[in-house]
């Protein structure tokens, strides 16, 4: 009996009366027909469904259904009333981002449900199954038994076939999304934000998540028993979890499957889960780096408020400007530019004016010096948690925004998980989640609101990432992660940090990580635990459209050797591939530039000293390239003074030549392919 027999006997072993079409487990398969899925239902009349890859297991049932706050549950005596099957086959293309073309091939399955006691509702269950995965969401039309939906919480189950190691962090703690991953047994999974990450005890890879989180509550997992996870949702501010009107639509829930870690990586199911472009023309929006007036504050050299270390001075940022044109880095970010940084911001943010400059940063000459240096600004506008005094700000926010040349907002929301302010129209308060549904809503008002003025959205202290700038295409970017910031503090990042989210908050999509500090010290002069090459590589392996070089221009003259390479290194791709990796272990990544022939690669490791090799038959066949590298000198090692060692080197290469490259424990490699005319 083969497994996918075994698993359609167990669901025919439970199913009830059913129409004769429904009798046996509705069944459908990607278009390779390698991943299949299964949906039936028990004794009771619960739903299940069954995931299997290559003839294997990788979910077997898992139970389907609702918890309200005021009426019965959807989880028995549930019908199967129809089905339907379609294929899908598109490519689109993206504004931006790590591929130029994405395919969205997948077959579709909708089975209808129906409650045969109790009051009768109806629902949709649709499975979107692709060659690397599945994406499910619950689909309500508007019914009378239904009209208000107040839930508080999902039954939606992920029983997976076999234990594993899986990587996570954990949910609704302080500290939003900054925590470090945990490396664990998939068994001993506690509550989970998702990405989670597993590589199975057969060598299979799952990465469970979910798509288009719109107008709902953002979902973590919370181990059950065995190797079951079950969805969690992010609390609201009253009862109900997510309350919706009508009809409505859950976000899909994910699992990209893959023999490998780096076939996690390359999967395009996120993106193509979500609605294509909502709001229009992009051609105004430019990817590139930026410097800026941050990482002397995060140093605890400078202050973000007025006072005799303030920070945003007309001084310091024509300073940064005059570098950034120098250096051919075309935006240089401000923060502490505005009125409210005085007193305790923190969660506090109801004296921040994103329209009125302090005294001594002049908003209007900066705009025209940098504009006239061929240079933008990027405003900041930290809310410092009070989103709703951010919304009523919109409009001159943004109008301010782009009357001074900006086309990038960096956002923040400072303050404890769940200490979100939001104001109604009738003056009642209430503390929200940063993934809940109301900042859901709130986060897409942002862009939308932004998008009128031509301005793209870097957030941080985001909602998780879940492909919504396919939809938002101006959400260029956001945080949602530990970055670099805690390289400057105690309880810095581990070497393995940026290998761990690779595979792991990368998934969610682009972020900004601010890398590049080539002189490897934080505050108090404490030394980050990383080699200078590792900096380099970072441009490549962690993407962001808006990236940014973190160091100041004080410390970058002290390294412009190696800062050629932030200098050279594209923000946009035609094409990205992983070429080998393991999670929290190391990686290597090669993109193509948008638009050109050059490529560059990135490779970073963990505590432990490595070598990586790779065929170049990326490089287009028949062309000569040569290969600028950035490598660990012999004797680098973050934990010494030779941190800093770094070997600058040139070879031709072609297509057919493969490469290997030494990384040092900390360390990292960075090459350009430049093409020979």
């Amino acid at each position: 009996m083969t497994v996918l027999s075994r698993i359609a006997a167990v669901f025919a072993a439970l199913l009830i009366a059913l129409p004769a079409a429904a009798q046996v487990p509705v069944r459908a398969s990607s278009p390779d027909g390698l991943v299949v899925v299964e949906v039936g239902l028990d004794g009771d009349g619960r739903a299940a469904y069954a995931v299997s890859r290559k003839g294997k297991p990788i979910i077997t049932p898992s139970r389907l259904g609702f918890l309200f706050t005021d009426v019965a549950k959807i989880d028995r005596s549930l019908a199967i009333t129809g089905q339907e099957t379609r294929d899908f086959d598109q490519t689109w293309q993206q504004p931006w981002g790590e591929w130029s073309k994405i395919r969205n091939h997948y077959r579709e399955l909708k089975i209808q449900f129906k409650e045969t006691k109790g009051l009768g509702r109806v629902f949709t269950v649709t499975f979107r199954i692709y060659d690397d995965g599945v994406g499910f969401r619950y689909d309500f039309p508007d019914q009378l038994n239904m009209h208000h939906a107040n839930i508080a919480e999902e039954l939606t189950e992920f029983a997976f076939a076999q234990d594993g190691t899986a990587w996570w962090k954990p949910a609704f703690l302080w500290n939003r999304e900054e925590y470090l991953y945990n490396k664990t047994a998939l068994s001993a999974i506690g509550t989970a934000d998702t990405p989670v990450s597993i590589k199975l005890a057969d060598g299979t890879h799952v990465a469970l998540h979910e798509a288009a989180l719109v107008d709902y509550s953002g979902m973590a997992v919370a181990r059950t028993e065995g190797n079951t996870l079950r969805a969690q949702l992010t609390p609201g501010a009253g009862g109900p979890k997510v309350v919706k009107h009508g009809a409505w639509t859950t976000p899909w829930r994910t699992l990209i499957i893959a023999d490998n870690a780096a076939g996690l990586y390359m999967s395009h199911l996120m993106l193509n889960l979500n609605e294509p472009n909502k709001l229009g023309d992009m051609s105004w929006f430019k990817p590139g780096k930026f410097v800026g007036v941050w990482w002397n504050m995060i140093k605890g050299e400078w202050t973000w408020a007025r006072g005799p270390r303030h920070g945003a001075t007309n001084e310091h940022v024509k300073r940064y400007i005059d570098f950034a044109a120098a250096q051919g880095i075309p935006q240089v970010l401000v923060e502490g530019w505005n009125v409210g940084w005085d007193g305790d911001w923190f969660g506090n943010g109801w004296d921040m004016d994103f329209a009125k400059p302090v005294e001594d940063f002049d908003a209007d000459m900066l705009a025209a010096y940098a504009k006239k240096k061929g240079v933008r600004l990027i405003g900041h506008h930290e809310t410092g948690g009070a989103a709703s005094h951010y919304e009523n700000q919109f409009d001159t926010a943004f109008k301010f925004a782009a009357d001074h040349g900006y086309m990038v907002v960096k956002t923040g929301y400072v303050t404890d998980a769940g200490q979100i302010e939001r104001v109604d129209a009738d003056g009642t308060k209430y503390r929200e989640w940063h993934e809940g549904q109301w900042m859901s809503n709130h986060l897409i008002r942002v862009a939308e609101a932004a998008y009128k003025y031509r301005i793209a959205i870097d957030s941080h202290e985001p909602i998780k990432g879940t492909g919504l700038q396919r939809t938002w295409p101006n959400w260029v970017a956001r945080e949602g992660m530990r970055g670099m910031e805690y390289n400057s503090w105690a309880g810095k990042n581990p070497p393995e940090h940026e290998a761990n989210i690779v595979f792991t908050r990368m998934l969610e999509g682009p972020m900004d990580f601010t890398p590049g500090v080539l002189s490897l010290t934080g505050e108090n002069g404490s030394a980050i635990l990383s080699t200078e090459a590792k900096q380099l590589a970072l441009y490549v392996v962690i993407y962001s459209p808006v990236v940014m070089a973190a160091d100041t221009p004080e410390n970058y003259a002290q390294h412009m050797p190696a800062f050629k390479f932030i200098r050279d290194v594209a923000t946009d791709w035609d094409e990205t591939r992983v070429l080998n990796g393991e999670i929290g272990d190391y990686v290597t990544i090669a993109r193509k530039e948008r638009g050109g022939q050059t490529w560059f690669l990135g490779a970073v490791g963990d505590e432990q000293a490595r070598t990586v090799a790779f065929a170049l038959d990326f490089l287009t066949p028949g062309k000569r390239y040569v290969a600028e590298i950035y490598r660990d000198g012999d004797d680098a090692d973050y934990r010494t003074e030779k941190r800093h060692a770094m070997v600058i080197e040139q070879r031709p290469v072609t297509a057919k030549d493969s490469m290997t490259l030494r990384l040092a424990p900390g360390g990292g490699a960075a090459v350009r392919f430049r093409l020979v005319k």
